[in-house]
């Protein structure tokens, strides 16, 4: 192996070849990519260390970036904008590799964004995530992208052995000849050429520079002598970094990324881990004969497992045939029930039939009572009349009151097997020792994904868990249920559908057994995809009342030395102001939820939405406690939600404060304090349809509507806040996987 070539995980490969200890055909998965499952052509080295075909690479970036932009175009339905990839209209491939192009700017104060399903901040530099399909974990290519990872020489060599091994019979033929041209002999590799030997000798002649060319069998693999850098790529390679463990050259150590890193020379490099190689393929060597007694072992336990397997399957089936017969005897008895009781139905309607049919003329009790009309004889016809008129009177009662003798109705003779039916679904191996995980209601929650969590008794500490979950339909049939096996006792559910119910239960592994499933949790998702913001730091903010925490989704009014100077202004029939605040991301389509917590020492919240003019005829005037905007003839704030009942206004703001929620007034509904007034949720959330002109405040806990009115959208609409006296808003975090680990950690 000369100085230049790379380390990889097929290098013990070529020393098995060396030593003559395993042949070509036995080492052909190690040749075979994981993503097309083909020999390797052009394999790359990706950070993990494991090697993929550079075509590969490309259709699973096409892939995975396709998949970003179809997430991306669905508005906000992402847990935060930072997020979020641009789509500029360019090659994929170079697209991935690129930084997003600048966001499009609101005129007012030139530092406002429009929400179009993107980044915030479009200065934050692009890495490129590669699902790599060998470890199925995600690995960061850097900036650089597909430029930035190393060529495999070494697997590419070995691949072509096997190429030339599986096709010995076809011979390599020569690039120089003449039309028949013949076989060759060797390959240059400088030249990447193969030669037969009178071409090679004319095109190599004794005593030149081109007879010092490096020659091989004959191959179709040419490979550059010298490893450049992929990052300065004018540079050799010729040193290695022990950090990233991998190649670089001098450029990268004097003022590239591995500047701070430690590195050593090619040679030691590789005289270190051929050794460290060479120990390793030593010790497997000389475990051979325990290698083949484990798998001896192995191959045992699989024909164990085997038969195990198939008596397993036939105490199962024994099982199920038993609960066939229990079955197939209950059908019986259920249809001859239901048999008899039509039987005895049906003859009591066939029997009023008769007796109906007998009413009409010349027929049964008529032409019976006709005859015995023609009798002459006085005795005679009193003695059959009496009894007979004892029955057409009772004939004409039941005309008169006309009712069936008997019911149409099979409703006592429903089957209901709901409960049998639920129970044969959770049908599954388990046993007495393990418990039931119960699903902790208080730390479950759904917001832009769903967070579940549970808890198992931890002397029942379980393998695993799987957690099931499906959308509730009662107008459609039952949905089957999406299966996810976790490890932890918490997990993060995405791609969830809005406005929807959703019924989640869990189940616990240990070995082979599962325990029963827990008792069902349901939740409501939003009534829209969650929009992402935080609150802006520039516009309007009043840093003398107002503190923001760093990451921007807290705040708090302080009512501190400054509202007491102020007051001192103050005068009978005045109003101190109250502090806005807005968020940093404006919406211009679609339909958005965004949920915060208002804290209960609050004295005055407002929030809810406003219109861009509108924040700018607000904002206008420096904040102070006689800002002009407060007329004090009007005794009102004219920008109050209450001013205008008729028509829409481009501003809606509810009223949170001591522990209540105060629904603005309304024509259509009840002006009486009692009915106004409700107590505070915990977590409060706002859905604002952009394109249907309405706006909706809720209970996040339940997801109830508690008010909802139209706006006018005609301009940008912000996330509009404002406080009074003491006060704080926290914003809702999103719920991802980082969420998850912070949760845990906790």
């Amino acid at each position: 192996m000369s100085e230049s070539g790379e380390m990889s995980e097929f290098a013990y490969i070529m020393e098995l070849l060396a030593r003559g200890k395993v042949t070509i055909k036995n080492i052909e998965r190690e040749l075979i990519c994981p993503a097309c499952k083909e020999l390797f052509t052009h394999p790359l080295i990706l950070p993990c260390q494991h090697s993929i075909c550079h075509k590969c690479v490309k259709e699973l970036l096409l892939t995975h970036d396709d998949s970003v932009n179809d997430v991306g175009s669905d508005n906000s339905n992402q847990s935060s904008p930072r997020l979020r990839f641009p789509s500029p209209s360019m090659d994929k491939i170079d697209k991935i590799n690129r930084p997003a192009p600048q966001r499009r700017s609101l005129g007012w104060r030139g530092h406002k964004k429009i929400l179009n399903g993107w980044k915030r901040n479009s200065l934050t530099p692009r890495t490129t995530i590669f699902p790599c399909p060998g470890c199925e974990h995600d690995v960061d290519l850097g900036e650089r992208g597909i430029n930035g990872l190393f060529r495999n020489f070494t697997l590419e060599t070995i691949v072509e052995r096997y190429r030339q091994a599986a096709r010995a019979a076809t011979a390599i033929m020569c690039d120089l000849c003449k039309p028949p041209p013949q076989e060759s002999t060797k390959s240059c590799m400088d030249c990447s050429a193969s030669y037969c030997n009178e071409c090679f000798k004319i095109y190599h002649p004794w005593g030149t520079v081109k007879a010092q060319h490096e020659y091989v069998g004959p191959t179709t693999n040419f490979r550059p002598k010298i490893l450049m850098c992929p990052e300065h790529e004018m540079e050799r390679i010729n040193m290695y970094c022990e950090l990233c463990k991998r190649p670089v050259c001098h450029l990268c150590k004097l003022g590239g990324n591995h500047s701070n890193h430690r590195v050593s020379t090619m040679s030691s490099a590789y005289k270190t881990l051929k050794e460290k190689l060479s120990k390793d393929i030593d010790y497997l060597i000389g475990k051979e004969s325990q290698v083949k007694s484990q798998i001896s072992e192995l191959n045992l336990l699989m024909k164990e497992t085997e038969c195990n397997g198939e008596r397993a399957k036939e105490d199962a089936l024994t099982h199920f045939e038993k609960l066939f017969e229990v079955l197939e005897e209950r059908k019986s008895s259920v249809l001859k029930a239901i048999d008899a009781s039509k039987k005895l139905r049906l003859d009591k309607f066939q029997s009023q039939v008769e007796e109906y049919q007998g009413l009409l003329e010349n027929n049964g009790l008529v032409g019976y009572a006709q005859e015995v009309l023609k009798e002459t004889d006085q005795s005679c016809f009193v003695q059959t009349a009496k009894q007979l008129h004892l029955r057409i009177q009772k004939a004409t009662e039941s005309l008169r009151s006309f009712r069936p003798a008997a019911q149409t109705s099979f409703e006592d003779y429903v089957v209901n097997t709901s409960k049998q039916t639920e129970l044969l679904g959770e049908l599954s191996f388990f046993s007495s020792g393990i418990d039931v995980p119960e699903i902790n209601e208080e730390q479950s929650k759904v917001y832009n994904n769903a967070l579940i969590s549970w808890y198992h008794p931890e002397k029942d500490k379980a393998d695993n868990y799987v957690l099931e979950y499906r959308k509730v339909n009662r107008d459609e049939e039952m949905l089957s249920w999406n299966e996810i096996e976790v490890s932890g006792t918490s997990k993060v559910i995405s791609e969830l559908e809005s406005n929807c119910n959703y019924a989640f239960r869990v189940r616990a592994y240990k070995g082979s057994i599962c325990s029963p499933c827990s008792r069902e949790l349901i939740l409501h998702t939003p009534p829209a995809p969650v929009f992402s913001f935080l609150f802006d730091e520039k516009c309007g903010y009043n840093n003398e009342h107002l503190l923001l925490n760093l990451k921007r989704d807290r705040v708090e009014s302080r009512a501190g030395f400054n509202l007491l100077l102020a007051a001192e202004r103050i005068q009978v029939g005045y109003y101190t102001s109250l502090d806005y605040i807005i968020g940093d991301t404006g919406i211009t389509k679609g339909k958005h939820f965004w949920a915060f917590r208002v804290e209960p020492y609050s004295y005055l919240v407002k929030a809810g939405v406003a219109s861009s003019d509108k924040l700018q005829e607000w904002l206008r005037s420096p904040r102070d406690a006689v800002s002009p905007r407060y007329e004090q003839d009007s005794g009102h704030d004219s920008g109050s939600e209450d001013a205008c009942f008729d028509s829409s206004q481009p501003f809606t703001l509810v009223t949170i404060g001591m522990k209540k929620f105060f629904i603005p007034k309304s024509p259509t509904s009840s002006n009486e304090p009692e009915n106004r007034v409700l107590p505070m949720p915990a977590s409060i959330g706002i859905c604002l349809d952009y394109d249907k002109g309405k706006v909706g405040f809720y209970d996040m806990e339940h997801m109830k509507c508690l008010y909802e009115r139209p706006v006018d959208c005609s301009h940008t609409m912000y996330p509009a806040f404002a406080l009074m006296g003491s006060g704080g808003i926290q914003l809702e975090e999103p719920i991802t996987a980082k969420y998850l680990e912070y949760q845990e950690d906790v």
